[in-house]
């Protein structure tokens, strides 16, 4: 069994200083435990190098600015970090989270302004997000809960609040024995499953939710690129659920995810066609090379 996350050997990059793993705290009325005012990244490192680190460390930035919260760090000085927390762990494959949040201050409501912005990075090793479902194909769930609309929530911001149904609707889903969920947005079309965006195959066209409810993420761009590529015709649109059971093939993208097959989503089941195992092995070299 893997140790707690808070009891583990090594270190963790925290306002740019290393600090031991288990000392790596925040006090109990730090304002992003009380108002999510918090954003973070997810990224992988392969042999050394983390997959478009520096569009991860721009959309941080971002993140935190849509929250009305300027991070006070350079995407260089981002990435320079993340390198530094690596190599102090002696770390080449491995998961890279920084994470951004208005810290304790002298405002403790709402309204957080005088609060300092801190980050800090960590990093450990993380093998397949869900298991033997990269060569099976996964199991969803379809969730009663909805991505909410964009006058709503900053959903363009990769920030820990937003993910609080994703938490709910996963946990359901696991309780019925499968690994994800499957999320519709507010006015009902397919949106993307609770940390990863979601590609469907018809008649070797591909056919994927338009980003404008939810994250648009950095793996996701990278296939659609693969895709161009390859000259492949794709679509990017609104998808009804029922249309599910017209696509053959379907598969998950998410930094975490990496590219993952899916075999089922509610009652529509789906092949592990020669298109999905072409991408999932494409974006494995590409990132490894």
């Amino acid at each position: 069994m893997a140790a707690s996350y808070d009891n583990r050997d090594g270190y963790i990059w925290v306002n740019g200083d290393f600090v031991p793993w288990r000392d790596a705290k925040v006090h109990i009325l730090t304002h992003a435990m009380h108002y999510g005012s918090s954003v973070f990244e997810g990224e992988r490192a392969y042999s050394g190098k983390i997959f478009k680190g520096r569009q991860h460390s721009e959309r941080l930035i971002e993140s935190g600015l849509l929250l009305d919260m300027e991070i006070p760090y350079s995407a260089e000085e981002i990435d320079e970090a993340k390198a530094a927390t690596m190599s102090v762990n002696k770390m080449e494959d491995c998961y890279v989270r920084p994470i951004a949040w208005r810290s304790s201050g002298t405002d403790m409501g709402v309204a957080a302004r005088a609060n300092k912005v801190c980050m800090a990075i960590a990093t450990w090793e993380w093998g397949a997000y869900y298991g033997d479902a990269k060569m099976k194909g996964a199991k969803l769930d379809i969730s009663r809960w909805k991505r909410p609309s964009p006058e709503t929530i900053p959903c363009q911001s990769k920030a820990s609040g937003l993910y609080m149904i994703c938490t709910i609707s996963k946990h359901e889903a696991e309780n019925k024995g499968c690994s994800d969920s499957m999320m519709m947005d507010y006015r009902g079309y397919v949106a993307e499953a609770t940390g990863a965006n979601v590609f469907f195959v018809k008649d070797g066209e591909v056919h994927t939710p338009l980003p404008d409810s939810f994250l648009n993420g950095i793996t996701r761009q990278t296939v659609l690129e693969l895709l161009r590529d390859w000259n492949i015709k794709i679509h990017e649109r609104y998808i009804l659920p029922e249309e599910m059971a017209e696509f053959e093939q379907c598969w998950l993208t998410g930094t975490a995810a990496e590219v993952t097959p899916v075999g089922q989503i509610g009652e529509y089941a789906f092949e592990t066609g020669e298109l999905t195992r072409k991408i999932a092995r494409a974006y494995e070299e590409l990132v490894r090379s």
